[in-house]
């Protein structure tokens, strides 16, 4: 079987739909913990300042990655979908680079490592119904 026969077919939406869930719950609960300022062992914080960035970031990312799961979630938009899918990819990407620049160990980098996997499953396996439609 193909990878385009397992994208459209049953167990692709099946993949899509599991993976979605976990990269939904995952940035529903790291976003709600920015938006909140919430402590997970070492404060977010103290780790976005250490980071090197300010903790105002906190609340626009939290908010961004709520937006983001209700985009991604909901039926129809899919211009919206694309656009949230690459806001998560960013996102991810620049967690991943920030920490690797501060001299972070491989394992701090690893929740969003994992994120940056789902989110690139999820967009990979959505049902055509959730794709822009390209007309040529």
């Amino acid at each position: 079987m193909t990878t385009k026969n397992l994208r459209a077919g049953k167990k692709g939406k099946i993949i899509y739909w599991i993976d979605t869930a976990w990269l939904a719950l995952g940035m529903l609960s790291t976003g709600g913990g920015q938006l909140f300022k919430m402590k997970a062992g070492q404060g977010r914080a103290e780790m976005i300042t250490h980071l090197g960035y300010p903790i105002y970031l906190l609340t626009i990312l939290g908010v961004w990655k709520i937006l983001g799961v209700a985009a991604v979630l909901i039926p129809r938009y899919p211009l919206l979908k694309e656009w949230a899918y690459a806001g998560f990819f960013f996102v991810m990407t620049g967690a991943m680079v920030s920490h690797i620049a501060s001299g972070d160990s491989v394992t701090s980098i690893l929740p969003s490592l994992l994120l940056l996997v789902l989110t690139l499953l999820s967009w990979y396996f959505r049902p055509a119904d959730r794709k822009i439609v390209s007309v040529n």
